[in-house]
């Protein structure tokens, strides 16, 4: 499901499938991209952030049209504990192989992989960013 912010309408919340992952994705070509994922951060409960949020950041094949700051981008992940993922979607392999990543992690949130936990997945990831 897409959501172009939060808070998501509470009308349709008896509906509302269960939510394992969220994803908040930044164009690095647009500053409104990065002040709606900060307004919406707000509206995320804390146990999300304990490996159930990433942030997707696209466009970053088109560094010469930056918008957006790639620090405060590193930041938002550090500050909230959650990988930063980038890609650019107009290459296929890169959109597919990005893709892959995001289904892998939805399965891992979800509780579908054996033995690997959101909070553990989470904690590889940012341990394996840092290397």
């Amino acid at each position: 499901h897409l959501a172009m912010s939060l808070p998501l309408p509470s009308e349709r919340d008896h509906l509302r499938p269960r939510i394992d992952l969220i994803v908040f994705m930044i164009d690095i070509k647009s500053k409104y991209s990065l002040k709606n994922v900060e307004a919406s951060l707000a509206h995320v409960d804390a146990r999300f952030f304990l490996g159930k949020v990433c942030f997707l950041v696209t466009g970053v094949g088109r560094l010469n049209y930056c918008s957006v700051e790639m620090n405060a981008i590193c930041k938002l992940g550090e500050t909230y504990c959650s990988p930063v993922l980038f890609c650019e979607l107009e290459l296929e392999g890169i959109r597919v192989s990005t893709a892959q990543r995001l289904v892998r992690m939805l399965k891992i949130c979800a509780g579908l992989v054996p033995g690997v936990s959101a909070l553990s997945f989470g904690l590889l990831m940012r341990n394996f960013a840092d290397d």
